[in-house]
């Protein structure tokens, strides 16, 4: 009961940081002791916390959707930045030019990820991957004859999608996470039914062959959120999403529409963003457990699991470490009253 769990992403160590901005600095060998050190950290930080749950932290993602980029072919790798100056946002991400057929005959890289974090996690928690829906990996990509629309490019790149998903499950993967945090962040303006079809067509080939999850949010770059941040426009379709559990962002939002969660609950678990990865206040423990009791009204605790809103990727490293272990413990304070 109230699992605690992460969505997947983790912050760099700085070396890690250093060495993305400097790779002409190091040879191969380098670079490959680098991730697997920075691995080594985030394994660390998420075991010495105490999750149930964890992740490889998304060590060799530099970015949510231009790490896959890299393995999927007719992409060109420059992108048309609309601005470059002012405040940091969202438009100051480009998109990318499609410069031929979308191919990924190497995969998408997710599952030497695991491969990796299953030689270098310990026995005990849960070992949890990440993969990008199709819908959010066509995000930065702008369309072209052959792909017309955002739609047509989010159909070239299902079934890279579907074949990771079935790789990962291959190797031995039981615990996914689908992240299409596109969907709630549009759901209020686009098709809802139309976004849990191609979800669902997604994810059909390892539905039932691990517990499978999807992570909904307003977006989180440079601490910023780029959707309209409501929950209600993706009821009662999302519902129907063939998930285990869904992950809903909630601590940023201070909890607004959280008797929405109840929709959630009637067919799934509900993984509820206990931790505002957005804010540098830390929660307290007595804070961690007043949200879960508020959650447990809503969500049964067999159903119940808890989370940050996003990855932990834009947030820094000392702020993360100390939210995850009063997540940790106001999770095992509230266990042991029920």
């Amino acid at each position: 009961m109230i699992r605690t769990t992460v969505i997947g992403s983790y912050p760099f160590p700085s070396w890690l940081e250093f060495a993305s901005q400097n790779m002409d600095k190091f040879g191969k060998a380098d670079l490959d002791e680098i991730i697997e050190d920075a691995v080594i950290a985030a394994i660390h930080d998420q075991v010495s916390a105490g999750l149930d749950v964890i992740t490889d932290g998304e060590q060799t993602r530099l970015d949510f959707n231009l790490s896959f980029y890299g393995y999927i072919e007719g992409i060109s790798p420059h992108a048309d930045v609309p601005r470059r100056w002012g405040p940091p946002a969202h438009d100051q991400r480009g998109k990318h030019a499609i410069t031929g057929e979308l191919r990924a005959p190497r995969g998408l890289g997710v599952v030497a990820e695991f491969e990796r974090l299953k030689r270098l996690a310990p026995a005990g928690p849960v070992l949890k991957a990440s993969v990008p829906g199709p819908y959010t990996l066509s995000g930065r990509l702008t369309p072209t004859a052959d792909y017309p629309n955002r739609m047509a490019i989010t159909e070239a790149l299902l079934p890279m999608v579907q074949r990771e998903l079935e790789a990962l499950v291959a190797a031995g993967c039981t615990e996914i996470t689908v992240d299409e945090p596109s969907m709630s962040c549009y759901a209020h303006k686009e098709n809802t039914r139309r976004f849990v079809e191609i979800f669902n067509r997604t994810v059909e080939p390892v539905v039932g062959k691990c517990f499978l999850s999807t992570h909904l949010c307003f977006g989180n770059y440079k601490g910023h959120p780029v959707g309209k941040r409501m929950v209600a426009p993706m009821l009662p379709d999302f519902a129907d999403m063939k998930v285990d559990e869904v992950h809903i962002e909630m601590a940023n939002r201070e909890f607004a529409e959280v008797e929405l969660l109840a929709e959630f609950a009637k067919r799934m678990h509900v993984a509820v963003g206990i931790v505002d990865v957005k804010s540098y206040y830390i929660e307290t423990v007595e804070d961690i457990v007043e949200r879960i009791k508020l959650c447990l009204k809503y969500v049964p605790a067999e159903r119940l699991s808890v989370a940050p809103d996003c990855g932990l990727s834009q947030t820094a490293r000392w702020a993360a470490r100390k939210k995850l272990r009063s997540m940790v413990e106001g999770a095992r304070r509230v266990r042991e009253k029920l």
